[in-house]
């Protein structure tokens, strides 16, 4: 049986990185933006929650500040999985049964 962490521990990475990373080094999220070489809009939007974390992004982040891109993806991975547990149209899908490929 997997062991299946709280939700409230599926943080989304962005609120994070904003206030463990980016407030540490007194930088904006401009300033921070430019060091990535990345855009500003599309990275405010990660961290505000409100856009997801790529794996560029990611490995950007931990070529800039040493923060494992691998940890900062199962953040997201943990999240977005915890955002959709629970959701009807899911919750409704039925389990099928497996066949036996020998009685097939």
């Amino acid at each position: 049986m997997a062991i299946k962490p709280h939700a409230s521990f599926a943080i989304h990475p962005g609120p994070w990185i904003k206030r463990n990373i980016l407030a540490p080094y007194a930088m904006s999220v401009t300033e921070a933006a430019q060091h990535l070489g990345i855009s500003r809009p599309p990275f405010s939007n990660v961290l505000n929650g409100r856009a997801a974390l790529s794996p560029e992004l990611a490995a950007r982040i931990e070529r800039a500040f040493g923060v494992s891109a691998r940890t900062l993806l199962n953040m997201q991975a943990a999240h977005s999985l915890a955002a959709t547990e629970g959701r009807q149209d899911i919750a409704a899908i039925r389990r099928l049964p497996r066949v036996d490929a020998q009685a097939a």
